[in-house]
């Protein structure tokens, strides 16, 4: 009498895993701003966002290496601030105060000039990083366009001049900024902004 010949399947050689880093890095994207959105900036984690992403702790990092950085990276403002500055020198202030306006006038829960009120009220080193971040990321992209020794004190200025409205206008809802329309902040922001940027 013969055995039966047996009914297990041969193993089948495991899949290997598919790496994508342009789909990892939108995920992550899409979840860091729902993190963000959802918990602010100071109690949204790379944690979180991983899981939302389906992805690990560390991938993230690799893709982004810090949270100040994925921050800047997902929202709208700083990541768009090759797109501002590039174009004529001239028309430069009223295209940073007609981008910063239209952002805020949209969604200025996202924005990472309120992020970044918030989180100084709230965490402090949350806020030191975010700033630091912001800062380094500003001064790269104005030094493209902008000459001279004192660019980093100019983008200071203009990033206290944009901090400081997005206080006014956005937080505390008071006051003449907050009362002007919006083409009307736009205009007094952009004399503003040129005299920071070319005096």
């Amino acid at each position: 009498m013969t055995s039966a010949p047996d009914a297990t399947p041969p193993a089948e050689p495991a899949r290997r895993r598919r790496r994508d880093p342009d789909t990892h890095r939108a995920a992550i994207l899409e979840a860091a701003r729902e993190a963000f959105a959802e918990r602010g900036y100071a109690r949204a984690t790379i944690r979180d966002i991983a899981r939302r992403a389906g992805v690990t702790h560390g991938l993230v990092m690799r893709h982004f290496t810090s949270k100040e950085r994925l921050f800047l990276c997902a929202v709208p403002g700083t990541r768009d601030i090759d797109e501002v500055v590039a174009g004529d020198l001239a028309s430069l202030p009223e295209r940073v105060a007609g981008a910063f306006v239209a952002r805020m006038e949209t969604n200025a829960a996202d924005d990472p000039f309120v992020a970044l009120v918030r989180s100084a009220a709230s965490d402090e080193r949350a806020a030191i990083d975010l700033y630091t971040a912001m800062q380094r990321r500003s001064v790269a992209a104005y030094r493209t366009v902008l000459d001279g020794d004192d660019v980093d004190v100019r983008v200071d200025l203009m990033a206290a001049q944009l901090t400081g409205v997005a206080f006014n206008r956005y937080i505390v809802r008071a006051g003449p900024l907050a009362s002007m329309t919006a083409a009307e902040l736009t205009t007094h922001l952009s004399r503003v902004l040129r005299r920071i940027m070319f005096d």
